[in-house]
């Protein structure tokens, strides 16, 4: 039976993030006047070990899970990350397993990734352009580097690959149409991103989104598109596929046209406490659950609780009224 939250939205995914570190400083998520030299990360024993990550995976999945998604942070940074990937392929129940990056280690880590049991993949570009990827990036990072990643990711069988692009106005709109034709010739699905006001350190503001329908019209004036299904409940992309039959594409439409409705999906940050949503301002500490002696009744107990007393749609009542909220940050939880 399925454990439903109060507005009656199953437990489907989980989103683990490995890590709170990471080797860009995007202006959308970790702007570097606030993650600077002297930020305080988290120590290395305030992170879940793998150990725990896979306890709790386990559990989530006997609650209803069949999706986990690694994030961080950038996940690649952390040592042995194909380990724990190794150990959540041994879950039974669990039907799909994946991963998001930004691409920079991706190169040499695509084949360890894949051998370990890591179903598929999703990296971050938001363009192709070197001077404006470096500029939202705030990276000495190329490119090509990112594309590089891609192409091994590809060749080793991380299939199919999806490409997420933040489009945020006055910097990067004009990288939408040049992304869907390079992606689209190498069967890539792209998924462009309105800019979320995810934590409140990235300066976000109405102005700075472009909306879905904005970027749709952009891409359909060169490349003709039309809509189709969604894949599954919950699926946060809407579809789109061009009428040349080369692909698809999806756009994420968070602040224009929420999705709350449909949600399903739980974020384990590095240092154990879940967010019942990407706009969560507390979670709820499982560290101390697990490692204090509790079962696996015991935590699942917690688990389904948390779930059912659940109410979150924040981006079908975002307003003026909720932008001074304290919400947790993006590269805390993952997207």
């Amino acid at each position: 039976m399925d454990n439903l939250d109060t507005l009656g939205r199953p437990l489907r995914d989980l989103r683990i993030s490995v890590t709170d570190r990471c080797n860009f400083r995007c202006v959308y998520c970790m702007p570097r006047e606030v993650f600077g030299p002297d930020f305080q990360f988290l120590d290395r024993d305030e992170l879940l070990t793998y150990e725990e990550i896979v306890r709790f995976a386990k559990i989530a999945v006997e609650s209803g899970v069949e999706k986990i998604r690694i994030t961080g942070g950038e996940p690649l940074v952390r040592r042995d990350l194909p380990l724990l990937i190794q150990n959540l392929k041994k879950l039974e129940d669990l039907k799909d397993l994946t991963l998001t990056t930004n691409g920079a280690l991706l190169a040499d880590l695509a084949a360890p990734l894949y051998d370990a049991g890591l179903s598929r993949i999703t990296v971050s570009l938001d363009s192709l352009d070197e001077d404006i990827f470096r500029e939202m990036t705030d990276s000495t990072v190329s490119v090509q580097t990112v594309l590089k990643g891609i192409e091994e990711a590809q060749k080793v069988g991380l299939t199919p690959i999806k490409i997420n692009v933040v489009v945020k106005r006055g910097v990067n709109e004009q990288s939408i149409v040049p992304i869907a034709r390079y992606f689209k010739d190498l069967g890539h699905i792209v998924r462009f991103i309105e800019f979320m006001d995810v934590g409140n350190t990235n300066a976000w503001s109405l102005e700075k989104v472009v909306p879905a329908q904005e970027i749709l019209e952009a891409i359909n004036a060169e490349l003709p598109i039309e809509a189709i299904q969604a894949n599954y409940r919950g699926e946060v992309a809407q579809r789109y596929r061009y009428l040349d039959g080369s692909g698809e594409f999806g756009v994420i439409t968070s602040i224009t046209q929420p999705f709350c409705g449909d949600c399903t999906r739980a974020r384990l940050s590095p240092e154990g406490e879940l967010f019942t949503c990407l706009f969560g301002s507390t979670g709820y500490d499982f560290r101390s659950l697990l490692r204090t002696g509790a079962s696996d009744d015991q935590i699942m107990k917690e688990l389904v609780s948390l779930w059912g007393r659940r109410t979150d749609k924040y981006s079908e009542l975002r307003t003026a009224a909720t932008q001074d909220l304290i919400r947790v940050e993006m590269s805390h939880i993952g997207g």
